[in-house]
């Protein structure tokens, strides 16, 4: 656990209203991905904070290195080491250390990737790698070790991942995740999406993407027309952890979504140090349906290597979701969830014993 020797985010009355707004917008998407902050010193002195003043030991040199987009930035508290947003991306040290329980596959996904670039582990739905790459280096993704040089797949290799699909009639739901599928530029997009499209057992496409939080920019014209001419249901999984991460780019890029039908939800993680309290967890589940996403996932860590110092304990996230329950209407509370690599479903975290209850 990240040790909290300075006040955490406070939630203040009409935050989710007033947050910077889109500042690196005079850029196209394609610029701002490129153009995004790959430095540690840079990143600190955007924020104001000298690497010689942190209150935590920085990591000197990373193999999993630096990635943020200067629209994220935008929303980070400058002057703040201990900022929601800021501690989602910045290398520390302790990434190094090695705890029990942790490796670099804990979901086990190699067992389950029969074709590169795909993965079937779920009756009834595969997940296609569309891109290795990702707008935001987040410290505690999961596939921060993946193997993304044997599934990277070249055109003929996309047509393996098709014909796999093609030949197996109870695969209704196609999933687009990564890296972020969004980070695939339009052209490659609208051909990988009209593709399937042409499948006829698909009637769902599923995007997990992070890209419209962190980039929001993402949702383009172009990108628009390719979602319009899809005759599939489309969902779009998004991924935000904190209200601090819900700013006005964001919502009216959500909006452009919502004009096409796409079903919008989110899937956030429990992080130590980032947003571990119910004030928080609360404020973003009601930040989201204002922007027009319901909850979906609560999800614990996954174990990934380099990531212990974000984890809760079961219990604590118990608690939490109780809270939760306490806070808001039901449609308004995301399901408790561990990913486990032996079980072919989300497991569900059965819930805390009510106070004064036998």
């Amino acid at each position: 656990m990240i040790p909290l020797s300075q006040p955490q985010w406070q939630l203040k009355e009409g935050l989710l209203k007033d947050r910077p707004t889109d500042s690196a917008a005079t850029d196209s998407w394609q610029q701002q991905l490129a153009g995004a902050c790959r430095e540690v010193p840079a990143l600190l002195a955007a924020l104001g904070l000298d690497p010689a003043e942190a209150p935590y030991p920085l990591e000197a040199r990373s193999a999993f290195p630096l990635r943020v987009p200067q629209a994220f930035i935008d929303l980070m508290q400058p002057g703040n080491w201990f900022d929601p947003l800021l501690l989602q991306v910045l290398p520390l040290a302790r990434e190094s250390e090695q705890a029990p329980g942790f490796s670099q596959d804990p979901l086990k996904e190699r067992d389950t990737n029969p074709v590169p670039g795909l993965i079937h582990k779920y009756h009834g739905r595969v997940l296609l790698i569309a891109s290795p790459a990702c707008a935001v280096h987040c410290r505690y993704c999961f596939r921060r070790h993946f193997p993304y040089e044997d599934n990277t797949p070249s055109r003929a290799d996309w047509d393996k991942a098709l014909d796999y699909i093609r030949q197996r009639p109870d695969i209704t739901e196609v999933i687009l995740s990564g890296g972020d599928p969004l980070a695939l530029n339009d052209r490659r997009l609208a051909e990988l999406v009209g593709a399937i499209n042409a499948i006829d057992h698909v009637t769902t496409l599923r995007f997990h993407t992070r890209l419209p939080v962190v980039l929001p920019d993402r949702i383009s014209p172009e990108l628009c027309d390719t979602l319009q001419a899809i005759d599939k249901k489309v969902v779009f999984v998004i991924h935000c952890n904190h209200p601090a991460e819900l700013g006005e780019a964001l919502a009216r890029s959500l909006g452009k979504l919502r004009a096409l039908g796409v079903t919008l939800l989110n899937q956030t993680v429990l992080l130590s140090g980032v947003n571990d309290n119910a004030e928080a967890l609360s404020a973003l589940s009601r930040g989201l349906f204002n922007v027009g996403v319901l909850p979906y996932y609560l999800h614990q860590l996954d174990r990934v290597e380099g990531a212990a110092h974000f984890e809760l304990t079961d219990e604590q996230a118990r608690q939490l979701h109780t809270r939760l329950m306490e806070q808001l209407p039901g449609y308004l509370v995301p399901r408790l969830v561990r990913e486990d690599p032996n079980i072919v479903y989300k497991a569900p975290l059965v819930q805390a014993t009510p106070a004064g209850s036998q």
